[in-house]
């Protein structure tokens, strides 16, 4: 019902704009098809006065116009429901210019890619130039995962997916069944936050951890989404960003620069090696596992515990 709504509403709205002359309701009820179809007049005039102050709410200009001979038309007079002319300074420019350079992957890049040089046409001086002003900024959004597109139509359109995960320590995916939610990306890492079906609670995945198709489902979402989705509050309470406390590592040089930008501390041990004082908090232990034999864990006895439980259960399979 609502399609057919949208459809009649553009079908008149054509007409009025389409028009040199003001067309009366009979001829506007000729010329669209749902009007033909109403029962009675009494239900056709309701459905078009109901249109028209649809329309007028949406903001198209509508006159009514009465002739000599007592008749009503109505017309959208393109002159009165053209916007006015786009004009935008140098600041304004180069803001739309970073704006559109973060979408580098996706389908979304061509979409910015365009919406700019739309703007140029209508109103950018030629002699200004968006990415000039700010050069050194390079604003990205990386998208290098096949299952961002998929995930980002699906928590568009409210369709439960079915992929397969992987943990950080499970050798093998297990398939998920999800209603997603909202994508998010944090620390160069996206991540979908969505309500997982088999365990019956709300969960975050990370996209580089998806392994093969994103499948769609019918059907409507069983849980009701939060107003407020808090991705990065949940994927930084895994990482130890909300950490109390302290752990020691050593780290191998050159390698591990999440988590040298981490450390409060650092110290050249030599032979290749750094120890790192980072902060210890819910999750450290699954992030460790991830920089595999560049890591070992000093202290405390509990985390190095995980991360060798976390390893063993890796190497098993």
């Amino acid at each position: 019902m609502a399609i057919a709504k949208a459809e009649r509403l553009m079908n008149l709205a054509l007409c009025l704009l389409g028009t040199r002359r003001p067309l009366s309701k009979r001829e506007l009820r000729e010329s669209i098809e749902a009007y033909l179809e109403a029962g009675s007049d009494d239900s056709f005039n309701r459905m078009f006065e109901r249109d028209k102050d649809d329309l007028r709410e949406l903001g198209l200009v509508i006159e009514t116009v009465e002739n000599l001979d007592g008749d009503v038309g109505y017309l959208a007079r393109r002159d009165s429901n053209r916007l006015p002319p786009i004009t935008l300074d140098a600041e304004e420019a180069a803001a739309l210019g970073l704006a559109a350079k973060v979408w580098q992957q996706a389908r979304l890049a061509g979409a910015a890619s365009g919406a700019l040089q739309k703007l140029r046409a209508a109103g950018l001086p030629e002699d200004v130039d968006p990415y000039e002003a700010h050069g050194a900024l390079e604003p990205r959004i990386p998208v290098h995962e096949a299952a961002f597109e998929p995930l980002m139509l699906a928590c568009r359109d409210r369709r439960p997916v079915v992929f397969d995960y992987r943990k950080a320590t499970a050798a093998r995916p297990e398939q998920r069944n999800v209603e997603p939610w909202a994508l998010e990306c944090w620390r160069g890492h996206w991540y979908l936050a969505g309500w997982d079906r088999d365990r019956g609670a709300e969960r975050v995945f990370r996209l580089s951890r998806i392994t093969g198709k994103v499948r769609s489902r019918s059907g409507r979402f069983t849980a009701e989404i939060p107003d407020v989705v808090t991705v990065r509050e949940t994927v930084a309470s895994w990482a130890g960003e909300n950490a109390d406390r302290s752990a020691l590592i050593r780290l191998r040089t050159d390698a591990g620069y999440p988590l040298r930008a981490k450390a409060t501390a650092v110290r050249e041990l030599g032979e290749g090696w750094d120890e790192l004082e980072i902060p210890y908090g819910h999750g450290l232990d699954a992030w460790l596992v991830e920089f595999g034999p560049d890591v070992v864990v000093l202290e405390p006895a509990e985390l190095r515990a995980d991360v060798v439980d976390r390893l063993r259960a890796v190497a098993k399979g």
